[in-house]
């Protein structure tokens, strides 16, 4: 009997205790931490870039960066957070092309030579198109007979000269790119 009474006291409590409940405080959300996320955490192509490096020559802080495959073509594309231009893409063909069929074949009629990237190298920009300004390539054909491309496609109303000289700074970033590591 003395349990039942001890069970019945300790039912009363807990409902009544329940009837003088406070509302609840809001608390704010924690504030979204940001992490630095290295291009390379993005594989595939991804891995053969730093955005350090990438700040380091074309004075753009980039902080996405998205990989694809299809084939033998491996591609990484990077931007600065939702900005959708400027964004550097760097592709990556395997292929069995020598000096000169990549001479006569991939290099654009209208590009120049660079020196130093490569077994053979070009770079050029073309014009604006609907929707983005000018774009600077560099393209070149690596040691071990890959295609590579680094493309620059700049925002709407860039100026063309400005493009050409990214183009320089495309040929220097290239040859950081190692791209027997893919």
């Amino acid at each position: 009997m003395r349990g039942q009474i001890v069970v019945a006291g300790l039912a009363v409590m807990a409902v009544s205790g329940c009837a003088a409940e406070r509302e609840p405080v809001a608390v704010p959300p924690p504030a979204p931490i940001a992490a630095d996320v290295a291009a390379a955490s993005s594989g595939g192509a991804c891995r053969l870039l730093d955005f350090a490096v990438i700040e380091e020559h074309l004075k753009v802080r980039f902080d996405v960066a998205a990989a694809s495959q299809r084939g033998d073509t491996h591609t990484c594309v990077v931007r600065a957070g939702d900005a959708v231009l400027p964004e550097l893409t760097l592709a990556v063909t395997k292929a069995s092309v020598d000096k000169t069929t990549f001479a006569a074949d991939v290099v654009p009629d209208s590009a120049s030579k660079v020196s130093g990237l490569g077994q053979q190298a070009y770079r050029r920009t073309t014009a604006a198109a609907a929707g983005h300004g000018p774009v600077a390539e560099v393209g070149w054909l690596s040691a071990e007979g890959r295609l590579v491309t680094l493309e620059w496609t700049s925002p709407r109303g860039t100026a063309k000269a400005a493009v050409d000289k990214v183009a320089g700074e495309l040929a220097a970033l290239g040859k950081k790119v190692n791209t027997r590591a893919l």
